[in-house]
């Protein structure tokens, strides 16, 4: 079982620079998406063999998420279940037999730390509470932008960021807790040093030489430890300031 996650940074822009090859190459199972900025009105079906179900935000051209499946799920369900959380469109999730697989695109922190209370202070503790509570029923894989970079090895300029937007001690402390759940960080399953990004900044010259930040995540339930095959990251796929992040599932 194979499962993809890709912050797209605008689903009708990506179609235009490659997307539609990536789902027809991609050997998923399912794609998590994350800032589609579009509704599913806007947005014609041109996937054969797949359905998207979609969480949008209230506000148009904003956040939201997606799910595209080839493996049809028991059900499919948006939002943590808090009006003061759920009109972004940051959260969907899609029931399995075996698991739950989450889409998420936690909220950035903004430039001056504006949004750095609601997203330590309110965000991250629901959000963990949320999938704690899924994974009373059975397992659970969640992945996306979470909009942090976890550890120094995490990016490419961890002095010069420390305590910006993405680096800051609040946000980190929030990611360790996910690990003191119980939750594994499956890329680092299989892969110990830096160097591995999945977000670059658009100007120019800088994701060509990997000056990057590693945002997209894989994290799943200790209980499917034993599953795990592979985690990957591929900085070669083009078509937002994102890379997808990959999982293999047995």
């Amino acid at each position: 079982m194979k499962f993809v996650s890709w912050n797209v940074n605008g689903l009708r822009s990506c179609l235009d620079k490659g997307f539609d090859s990536f789902v027809a190459e991609s050997g998923a199972d399912a794609i998590c998406l994350q800032e589609v900025r579009a509704h599913a009105t806007q947005v014609a079906a041109r996937w054969p063999g797949w359905t998207m179900h979609w969480n949008p935000a209230l506000k148009a051209g904003y956040s939201g998420t997606a799910i595209l499946t080839r493996r049809p799920p028991l059900a499919v369900f948006p939002g943590l279940g808090l009006a003061e959380h759920d009109t972004e469109g940051r959260v969907l999730t899609a029931e399995y037999d075996d698991l739950f697989l989450v889409t998420v695109y936690a909220p950035n922190a903004q430039r001056e730390l504006t949004r750095l209370e609601y997203r330590c202070g309110g965000w991250d503790p629901e959000f963990l509470n949320f999938v704690r509570r899924l994974e009373k029923s059975k397992p659970v894989v969640f992945c996306g932008d979470l909009n942090v970079s976890h550890r120094e090895i995490d990016l490419a300029n961890p002095a010069a960021n420390r305590g910006n937007a993405g680096f800051t001690d609040e946000e980190r402390a929030g990611f360790d807790r996910f690990l003191q759940a119980g939750f594994i960080d499956t890329f680092r399953e299989f892969e110990s040093g830096g160097g591995h990004y999945s977000w670059w900044s658009n100007r120019k010259g800088v994701r060509e030489k990997n000056i990057g930040w590693r945002l997209d995540y894989f994290l799943v339930s200790a209980a499917l430890r034993s599953r795990l095959r592979g985690a990957g990251i591929l900085p070669q796929v083009m078509g937002s300031d994102h890379c997808p992040v990959t999982i293999d599932l047995d």
